[in-house]
């Protein structure tokens, strides 16, 4: 078992490794290298020039070498291969090209006022850069932050943005975690668009991978011994947290949250699939990185917060180090979406096999997990662990978002599976009944059609090969266990395939014509009704009831805050009218999917004020939300 400890952290952080331009005019080189028989840096400018590096302890080699500035190229000399810096900070030319030189006091902040906001108060909106807009740029999506203002979410996550192969990627194969994608608009591109969000009262929240490295252009491993004997992960061999020199390799991941946070100014990560990562450690690594994390915003006087991604449903992912949980802020709750998807789609296939009723979807909104300890058709054993007991907060829950939407291999959104009236009801229940964290996928708000599919572009041809076969193979054996065929599908999408990428972009010009601007003008009013009705924001699940009827498919969520408001949202889940009891008191009516401001006048439409609890019936699949009258 491995023993590992913290270091300092303060206002004052810089990262150690990479390259770091001087005042001087020199520059200092320095990498953590204990594999490597022979180092050099090969630096570009003004014709190649050679300089050995010198190790000065512990297996860290450094050099400085003089007349190198910010915007120099350079690759290290691995036993005598050309490869780029590990801690590059710039990779202009890919993942295979040189780094660059990059000076991290270069960009002029302008959010020295902005400290973050509360975890309570995120409504994060998930994106990904390069399909978000035609451009797919940081600048463009910077373009984009006043539609984001004006549609009420207070956060922006964008999905992995680490220097990855060409230009097409999810960003899950990320290569560089200290680069942001030079196609994007690389360094200064991020954190100008960090800066635009802050300027615009966002905060902004980086989805970052540390449970492996991509297959394509990731040289790390001819520096230091960063993967494991012990463990294997569905990428391949596990990362060494807990092995022979794994202390080195847990400050390489660690660091990069750290760098993030300081030199980026983010305010929260998303840690993919945390329960990829293998650690046998004293001290687990997500402990350790909260610790240093939470320290270092504390530091730089910031709100700051860790989002994990976790499949587990244990409750030890989000309790405190003091309670022998990991620390981390919060999880995505995927039993919300399961059991919301599966009561709304029918579907039953997969995870969906242990969720589609109405039940199901009661306890995620009153506990955050629905298994909790209980067996799992689907996993063949008893899965999770008791949730009631954490704040609301420390869950984030969707009805759709990358993986969900891909995981049906031709990429279908809700708004192809769904109609409006029923992606409405949908998105009542996220935002209007659910005490948690809600979180958007792009295009969401607006019922985008284009689908989200699964692409890549890796240079290397024998990978990118095995990437398609692979996809391929994965999507006939669903095909063939649905009994479907290529013509009802759509058929099989090549991940390689540029088409695909580009079938995979939002379509902006259609949010003026219907159904997309009655869905957009829904979500507006749902997101406005949280800002001015705290009862329906405040993730506060002792005071959220929830009621339902599984044969009658009706359920209520009736919310409160500590100042005696309340608010009851009402949903019919079934195709006929229902008569839905309300709750003791004046209420009124604030929003009906249903209004013909949405797209569709249903009938019949709910009273606009209700007194006592009495029986309101709502047209099929309408959702309707109440406060209580002054």
């Amino acid at each position: 078992m491995t023993q590992v400890k913290a270091i300092e952290t303060s206002t004052t952080w810089e990262l150690r490794f990479g390259a770091r331009p001087e005042a001087d005019g020199s520059t200092v080189f320095r990498v953590w290298a204990p594999k490597v028989e022979s180092l050099e840096v090969k630096v570009l400018c003004e014709g190649p020039r050679t300089f050995p590096l010198k190790e000065i302890g512990a297996g860290v080699f450094e050099a400085r070498v003089p007349e190198v500035a910010a915007g120099a190229d350079y690759f290290y000399v691995v036993n005598g291969n050309e490869r780029p810096d590990p801690v590059s900070r710039f990779q202009p030319a890919g993942v295979h090209g040189p780094s660059r030189v990059v000076g991290p006091e270069e960009f002029q902040w302008t959010d020295g006022g902005w400290k973050g906001i509360a975890l309570k108060d995120h409504v994060i909106y998930e994106l990904h850069t390069g399909t978000f807009t035609p451009e797919g740029t940081f600048e463009a999506v910077t373009r984009k932050l006043a539609h984001l203002k004006s549609l009420g979410v207070t956060a922006v996550e964008l999905m992995p943005v680490a220097e990855f192969p060409g230009a097409r990627n999810w960003g899950y194969d990320g290569a560089h975690l200290y680069a942001p994608q030079s196609t994007y608009g690389g360094p200064e591109g991020l954190k100008k668009l960090i800066d635009a969000c802050h300027r615009e009262g966002l905060a902004f929240i980086l989805d970052v991978v540390y449970n492996h490295l991509g297959p394509e252009g990731n040289y790390a491993g001819e520096y230091m011994p960063l993967y494991s004997e012990a463990h294997k992960s569905p990428w391949g061999a596990g990362l060494n947290f807990d092995g022979e020199g794994s202390e080195g390799v847990r400050r390489y991941f660690i660091e990069n949250a750290l760098y993030w946070l300081t030199e980026y100014h983010v305010d929260g990560l998303r840690l993919d699939a945390v329960h990829a990562i293998a650690d046998t450690s004293e001290k687990h690594l997500l402990e350790q990185l909260a610790e240093e994390f939470h320290a270092q915003a504390e530091a730089l006087g910031r709100r700051a917060h860790l989002i994990a991604e976790s499949d587990l449903n244990d409750v030890a992912v989000i309790k405190p180090s003091s309670e022998g949980g990991h620390g981390i802020d919060a999880q995505w709750s995927d039993d919300f979406h399961h059991s919301l998807h599966a009561v709304v789609t029918k579907a039953d296939r997969g995870y969906f096999m242990d969720f589609g009723k109405i039940e199901d979807l009661a306890k995620a909104i009153a506990e955050g997990f629905v298994y909790c300890g209980q067996h799992s058709e689907f996993r063949g054993q008893c899965h999770g662990t008791n949730s009631w007991e954490r704040p609301g907060e420390q869950f984030v829950v969707c009805i759709q978002n990358h993986d969900q939407i891909a995981n049906g291999y031709w990429g279908d959104r809700l708004s192809r599976l769904l109609r409006p009236a029923q992606q409405r009801t949908a998105a009542a229940i996220l935002l209007a009944g659910a005490p948690n964290v809600p979180m958007l996928f792009m295009g969401e708000e607006w019922s985008e059609h284009a689908p989200f599919l699964y692409f890549t572009s890796h240079t290397d041809p024998e990978l990118g090969r095995a990437v398609r076969a692979g996809r391929e193979e994965e999507y006939t054996a669903f095909v063939r266990g649905e009994g479907e065929t290529e013509s009802t599908i759509g058929g099989f999408s090549d991940p390689q395939s540029e088409i695909t990428f580009v079938r995979s972009k939002l379509n902006w010009e259609c949010l003026s014509e219907q159904p997309h601007a009655g869905m957009l003008a829904f979500y507006r009013d749902l997101l406005r009704l949280r800002r001015e009705h705290p009862q329906l924001s405040n993730c506060d699940k002792a005071r959220t009831r929830v009621r339902f009827d599984e044969e009658r498919r009706w359920l209520t969520v009736e919310r409160g805050d500590e100042t005696g408001a309340r608010a009851i949202l009402l949903c019919n889940l079934s195709n006929e009218a229902r008569e839905i009891p309300s709750a003791e008191g004046a209420w009124r009516l604030t929003v009906w999917s249903g209004d013909q401001r949405y797209g569709d006048a249903l009938q019949p439409a709910p009273p606009v004020r209700v007194e006592g609890e009495r029986a309101i019936e709502l047209a099929g699949w309408s959702a309707a939300v109440y406060v209580n009258a002054e």
